[in-house]
């Protein structure tokens, strides 16, 4: 299936329907009053967030999304029915922005989340609403309120614990390969990875979801390499693996690079607490890999992971810092979440 993280649609709730004119016309009862019931309500536009999805591709094949129209009113106070909703199903992270792809409507984060986004009109009202003591038999009623249209975006955001930072070819992918049973596609240029990849990992007798984007260039907060649409994917995560390859000449500029670009994108995301890996260790020598890992640990001031994506080597390691930071993450946000009893 096609990876798609951003769609333009229109959508337009339905129309309310007309009141009804109408009068009661019975045997015996020939001037009977009136009886026009009022027009049902038109549909509303929801979107709710479903498992099982992890694309909006759907929504570049089809991009108008309408709600049917209430039906108009009837004789014998009958009230016109109601018009369906349409529900628009979007994978769990899918942010709904408004036409100037600023403006923030909702955020979807859980399974069945859901928000109405536009109301339907409401129905018109029957030539009986009318009646009074000195208008005994109205005849005029309620045209429905129309409804609305307007043009939304939608942006997906992966769910993901950790995420995988670096530049191009660092081995990111061949990294999520070997520790998952994602199958990203691998190979030995820049750019292979040309769309996020998702991959669950088993750590002791825990998991959690490790996220490998495409790899970031310097101005990528800009659009370079289209990153600005990549960094979003980690803005999530609780923490990031920052991933550098080893056989780099230049592996102390690369380190700042991508921090650079972390701060320009977002201060927040800057803020995320990282772990740093030197990977391709395969192809280099003992005393390669200790110079290298001393540099950075005197660039970045944290303790540098040494690990290799092809032999497996160090990985181990790796993958439990990520576990513990990530649970102290959680507890962190549920420490926050706690509410301190209330006191007269």
């Amino acid at each position: 299936m096609k990876f798609l993280d951003f769609a333009k649609i229109y959508v337009r709730s339905g129309n309310g329907g007309a009141g009804c004119v109408s009068f009661r016309r019975e045997k015996y009862i020939e001037f009977g009053g009136p009886d026009g019931g009022n027009g049902g309500k038109g549909g509303s536009v929801r979107v709710t967030a479903v498992s099982g999805l992890n694309t909006l591709i759907d929504f570049r094949y089809q991009q108008h999304y309408f709600a049917k129209n209430g039906q108009p009113g009837r004789g014998k106070q009958k009230t016109g029915r109601r018009g369906d909703d349409i529900i628009l199903r979007v994978p769990v992270g899918t942010e709904i922005l408004a036409e100037d792809q600023e403006t923030l409507i909702a955020d979807l984060v859980s399974v069945n989340d859901e928000v109405e986004i536009l109301k339907g009109g409401n129905g018109g009202f029957g030539n009986l609403h009318f009646k009074t003591s000195r208008n005994q038999s109205p005849r005029h009623s309620n045209p429905g309120q129309s409804g609305i249209e307007r043009t939304i975006w939608l942006r997906l955001k992966l769910i993901a614990d950790s995420g995988i930072i670096g530049l191009p070819n660092a081995g990111k992918s061949t990294l999520l390969a070997a520790i998952t049973n994602a199958l990203p596609k691998v190979a030995s240029y820049p750019f292979t990875t040309l769309h996020p990849n998702l991959g669950v990992i088993q750590v002791q007798d825990s998991e959690f979801v490790l996220a490998d984007i495409p790899g970031l260039i310097a101005g990528a907060h800009q659009g370079q390499g289209i990153g600005d649409r990549f960094l979003g994917h980690v803005e999530r995560c609780a923490v990031l693996l920052h991933l550098l390859d080893g056989t780099s000449t230049t592996i102390v500029e690369d380190y700042k690079t991508v921090l650079s670009e972390l701060s320009a994108y977002s201060r927040k995301l800057a803020k995320k607490p990282f772990l740093v890996a030197i990977n391709k260790i395969d192809l280099m020598t003992s005393k390669e890999c200790s110079k290298t890992q001393q540099e950075l640990e005197k660039v970045s001031n944290k303790q540098v992971y040494l690990l290799s994506g092809v032999s497996g080597q160090g990985i181990q390691s790796v993958m439990c810092a990520l576990k513990l930071e990530i649970e102290k993450k959680k507890n962190r946000i549920l420490q926050e979440k706690v509410v301190e009893p209330w006191h007269p």
